[in-house]
């Protein structure tokens, strides 16, 4: 497998929790897409991200959308916080135990 893998992530939270849930999420950088889903399902916001920007920009660049997340928190008693991450495939550390090819020569 040479792309990268997408996992989703569901947390809920009460409101008084969503922004500060949804800035740690932002700051950990690995993060594509990030909704906000009210108890019915319904998404009240949805906030795409680039694996670049949120890993590099930093929180100045995210302020108006955690002023939306404030926003939403205030109107919400539980929300659902679904994360749309990257993950790289892993490499095959040197001491696994899968089997790999190894040359042997032959002193004939």
């Amino acid at each position: 497998m040479t792309g990268k893998r997408n996992l989703i992530d569901e947390v809920y939270v009460t409101g008084s929790q969503l922004a500060d849930k949804v800035k740690e999420i932002v700051e950990q950088g690995n993060v594509r897409r990030v909704l906000i889903q009210d108890t019915e399902g319904r998404t009240l916001l949805e906030v795409p991200l680039t694996l670049g920007m949120a890993a590099g920009a930093g929180l100045a660049v995210f302020a108006p959308i955690l002023a939306a997340v404030g926003t939403v928190a205030a109107l919400v008693t539980r929300a659902k916080i679904v994360v749309e991450r990257y993950e790289e495939p892993r490499k095959p550390d040197a001491d696994s135990s899968e089997p790999r090819s190894i040359e042997i020569e032959d002193d004939e």
